[in-house]
C-alpha cells in the first residue's frame, strides 16, 4: 500500500487512477505531520464487501437499513 501526500496525489492524479485500476489501494496523508487520514481504494474492492452477519442472532432476526437513515454503519456500530 502506498502513501501519498495530498500534493503528490494532485501532481500524480493519472498514474493513481491506474494504480487503482490494476487493484492497489492508496493511503492520504495530510498536514505537517503526514497524519494519514484516507484510503482509496478500487471499486472493485469497495463494490464486492461482504454483507454483515449478525452474529448470534443469526437465522433468528434480520435487519434493514433504509436508503434516508441518517447514520453510517460506523456511527450505529460505536453506539
Amino acid at each position: 500500500m502506498q502513501t501519498l501526500t495530498i500534493g503528490e496525489l494532485k501532481a500524480s492524479f493519472s498514474e493513481v487512477l491506474k494504480k487503482l485500476k490494476n487493484g492497489q489501494e492508496i493511503v492520504i496523508s495530510y498536514g505537517k505531520k503526514r497524519e494519514k487520514v484516507a484510503v482509496i481504494i478500487p471499486y472493485s474492492a469497495y463494490a464486492s464487501k461482504p454483507e454483515r452477519s449478525l452474529g448470534l442472532l443469526k437465522d433468528k432476526a434480520g435487519y434493514m437499513i433504509h436508503d434516508d437513515f441518517e447514520i453510517s454503519e460506523k456511527e450505529m456500530l460505536a453506539s
